[in-house]
């Protein structure tokens, strides 16, 4: 796990691009320099890198569009519809699993250089901040990589900043720790409510200090924001475990609320991309860049912005946000989940491909946002009416709805419920994928999804009635995990068959510990 001179180099480079410091002799200079020596890089620039890593993995091409997008039933395939059925190829889990470790590296890096008595003075010069807020934001971001990996993996090695528990095994560099165990995930989700709700109260004390500048994408550098992004961050993971261990959520749940979470859409965590290559969103390098049409939104997502589908009848003002209307000016989702057979039956000019909004080169794509949090709040306090409208309300103008559209569309709302609060949160999260798809394990919602043997398309093909079911070619149903990488079941044999002795085969079926029953 050891990439610091790779992902060095990344940083120094993604600070440059993306016009977050001037190209000036000092930043070649540092291109030059061994990067293996921590004294001699900067960590604004490991930051930079680090951030910009997290989120080319967690929104990648593969496991996130390819998967969790799918499986979220977002888009739908409109070429290799088998992805639509659960076939996924084994790299994806490789190279998700490789991107977040690198990022976590990175950050566990940025810790280490503020903690070390050689380098503490070093690494708190200039406007990087003090060691303190630096180690409090670091640990941050390593909770939310490491939420993206247990919820996509189940028992994962983990490492924390506050806890020494011997499970805990992952990026140790000295010496190297190659074959690292594998900590449960029960003992990870508790630790990471210690970590975000112990990072919270530091910054919380130098709520008008900045830490790293401009070279911080997401949050500029504002301590107050990024402490109201851990409670928040909070609320997921205790909401998250909430049946699991119902004091400890709640514990959790009213701490944060009461110390700061979001409390507009001012306060969302994104980190937003550019123009320049090769720092464009994943989604337009994927087919803007790519020159290619794989991704429809599918029939499901549009049938229910439509009000045809689900638990609301109005037309939805975020269908023209999330998906573009055909040749025709219509918007037609792509049946989900279509044999390959069929892949050809609804040509790309005859559907709808992803909106502009969200396919834009300098999208900024969410880490956590305002409507997720009144969605959680909402069901904390049993279906609260008031935290479910302002949800919805959060989640339109976020999406740029004009004022009036929102007003019209919240006197449509039918009252607070189980299924129409996760189904607003469902059409909330829209392109945050892993997310959506851990929401949709966790509660069973939206109902409306399509299932197995379910009818997808009807009508006539080449002069006969036709009718296609959904068939997936791997289970049953929307699988529950990922299965580990190749790697590990050969470099980390012995901890790899540990953790499936703990959780269950190595296979997309089997539920990770806040999934079982």
């Amino acid at each position: 796990m050891k990439v610091f001179k790779t992902i060095y180099t990344l940083g120094i480079i993604g600070f440059a691009v993306l016009g977050l410091g001037s190209c000036s002799k000092d930043i070649f200079t540092e291109i030059n320099t061994d990067p293996n020596r921590p004294s001699a890089v900067s960590t604004p620039y490991i930051l930079v890198s680090a951030e910009k890593q997290l989120m080319n993995t967690l929104r990648n091409e593969e496991l996130n569009l390819r998967g969790a997008q799918l499986y979220a039933q977002y888009f739908s395939q409109n070429i290799y519809t088998d992805q639509s059925r659960y076939v996924i190829t084994n790299s994806y889990a490789d190279n998700y699993w490789t991107g977040l470790y690198k990022a976590l590296n990175n950050l566990n890096e940025i810790i280490k250089l503020n903690t070390d008595e050689s380098t503490r003075a070093i690494a708190a010069a200039g406007t990087a901040g003090t060691n303190v807020n630096q180690i409090a934001v670091a640990r941050i971001l390593k909770a939310y990589a490491f939420q993206g990996l247990t919820d996509v993996f189940g028992d994962i090695p983990y490492q924390s900043y506050g806890n020494t528990d011997p499970d805990f095994q992952a990026l140790q560099q000295d010496p190297d720790n190659l074959t690292p165990g594998y900590a449960t995930q029960e003992k990870i989700y508790k630790d990471l409510l210690n970590e975000l709700q112990q990072s919270a109260d530091t910054l919380l004390k130098y709520a008008s200090a900045t830490t790293f500048g401009t070279a911080d994408i997401i949050y500029k550098g504002n301590n107050a924001n990024w402490a109201k992004f851990a409670n928040s961050l909070r609320l997921r993971v205790a909401n998250r475990i909430a049946k699991k261990d119902v004091s400890l959520a709640r514990l959790h749940i009213e701490d944060a609320i009461a110390k700061g979470v979001f409390t507009s859409n001012a306060d969302n965590a994104a980190f937003k991309y550019t123009t320049t290559s090769p720092n464009e969103a994943p989604l337009y390098r994927a087919t803007v860049i790519a020159n290619r049409k794989d991704f429809a939104v599918s029939h499901v997502l549009v049938e229910a912005l439509q009000g045809k589908r689900g638990p609301f009848t109005a037309t939805d003002p975020r269908l023209p946000k999330y998906a573009k209307p055909n040749v025709k000016g219509a918007y037609v989702g792509q049946p989900y989940g279509l044999p390959l057979a069929a892949g050809n039956l609804f040509p790309t000019d005859s559907i709808s491909l992803p909106g502009d909004v969200i396919n834009a080169a300098d999208y900024a794509e969410v880490l956590q946002e305002f409507a997720e949090v009144q969605f959680i709040i909402a069901e904390y306090n049993n279906w609260d009416q008031q935290a479910y409208e302002k949800g919805v309300r959060a989640s339109l103008e976020k999406w740029g709805v004009s004022a009036v559209d929102v007003t019209n569309y919240l006197a449509t709302l039918p009252a607070a419920n189980q299924e129409r609060v996760l189904t607003q949160k469902y059409l909330a999260l829209y392109n945050q994928g892993v997310e959506a798809w851990s929401e949709i394990r966790r509660t069973g919602f939206p109902s409306f999804l399509v299932k197995k043997d379910d009818v997808i398309w009807s009508g006539t093909r080449t002069g006969a009635a036709q009718s296609y079911r959904f068939i997936p070619e791997v289970g049953t149903s929307i699988p529950t995990r990922f299965i580990y990488p190749l790697k590990e079941q050969s470099t980390n044999r012995d901890n790899y068959q540990r953790a499936l002795t703990n959780q269950g085969d190595d296979l997309t079926s089997t539920k990770i510990w806040w999934n079982k029953d």
